[in-house]
């Protein structure tokens, strides 16, 4: 694994220390390949999130968004049938914990299960106030000097 030194980018990125912050942080995991998933950008504000659960039904995923962190669960039940004998077993059957840091203003918008495909929508809804605005120049100042 390659170790990146963010030090550079902290003398011209201004506010974005968090970020950097998460980055160094984010270490790899032992499930980081389990559940496999996909992360598309469907225009400037939309995003969506389609995970690969195969043998897992709606009751049986939990997902939850706290603040900027969206955590996507699976439990599996214990059923009562008798264990099985496996010649080769390719599709996991086991819980599983996938966590996202999400930006400011993202939130998750939808979700839906579709052929083991579990699609979760998410937009970024910024506020009116931190949008970009046009300032008007105001000439009045050059005409009273004249």
């Amino acid at each position: 694994m390659r170790n990146l030194d963010f030090t550079p980018l902290y003398r011209s990125a201004i506010g974005f220390d968090r970020l950097f912050n998460q980055m160094e942080k984010s270490a790899p995991n032992a499930n980081a390949g389990y559940p496999p998933y996909n992360i598309e950008q469907q225009d400037e504000n939309h995003y969506r999130i389609t995970m690969a659960v195969a043998g897992f039904a709606d009751e049986h995923l939990d997902i939850t968004q706290q603040q900027n962190k969206l955590i996507v669960r699976g439990t599996r039940e214990a059923t009562g049938e008798t264990e099985r004998q496996y010649l080769y077993q390719g599709i996991a059957e086991r819980d599983f914990e996938r966590k996202f840091q999400l930006a400011d203003y993202v939130k998750v918008v939808g979700a839906e299960m579709e052929n083991g495909l579990l699609h979760i929508d998410l937009e970024r809804e910024i506020p009116e106030e931190q949008k970009p605005r046009k300032i008007a120049i105001n000439g009045s100042r050059l005409l009273e000097s004249e």
